[in-house]
């Protein structure tokens, strides 16, 4: 059974840092990409980073780029979103995506349950 656990979220303040982290199980985690998109209230579910199998290639939204960072840990089945300058319009909840295409983003079959973000102004 694939699991994907996120974690990581919470309240934080205009121009403050976050770091997501998504815990993987039940796949051959170094053979899949990794990725992770959002959705605010009353919104789409957008994408916001992905990364490669050996983290080769990333790919951000272009609202993120030089913000967050996107990274993964192969040994540890883990992928995480690193989050600076946080601005109140990057309040949503964050979920993280497995076997996603990367460029152009396309969502994969596997998801996390989310974990809320929230940046107070």
């Amino acid at each position: 059974q694939v699991q994907l656990v996120e974690s990581g979220g919470g309240l934080v303040q205009a121009g403050g840092s976050l770091r997501l982290s998504c815990a993987v199980s039940g796949l051959t985690f170094s053979t899949h990409t990794m990725g992770w998109f959002r959705q605010a209230p009353g919104k789409e579910r957008e994408f916001v980073a992905g990364i490669s199998q050996f983290a080769l290639v990333t790919a951000y939204a272009d609202s993120m780029k030089g913000r967050f960072t996107i990274s993964r840990d192969n040994t540890a089945n883990m992928v995480y979103l690193q989050m600076n300058s946080l601005k109140p319009e990057d309040t949503a909840v964050y979920y993280c995506n497995a076997d996603l295409w990367i460029d152009p983003p396309r969502s994969g079959q596997y998801w996390g349950r989310g974990t809320q973000v929230t940046v107070s102004s």
